[in-house]
């Protein structure tokens, strides 16, 4: 798996989280994000049924253009 690195939330306090890559032999984003809280689980709920196999996370919005940067990534892979 050629899982690339974009970049980390720059106000993270460990340096640990959230976090943010593109597989590329996959073609797949991967986030490591905050869990969401019970609350926020219900309301995604509301738009249809999280499989066991999957999750909810949270990713603050300073963290954009790490995703537009992955984005571009994955178009580029695409060519």
């Amino acid at each position: 798996m050629t899982l690339r690195f974009i970049g980390i939330d720059p106000n993270t306090g460990d340096g640990e989280c959230p976090t943010v890559w593109f597989d590329e032999d996959e073609q797949e984003f991967v986030f490591q994000g905050w869990k969401a809280d019970e609350a926020l689980q219900s309301r995604c709920l509301a738009t249809g049924p999280i499989p066991p196999t999957e999750t909810v996370v949270r990713l603050p919005a300073r963290m954009g253009p790490m995703i537009r940067r992955a984005c571009d990534v994955a178009e580029r892979a695409q060519l």
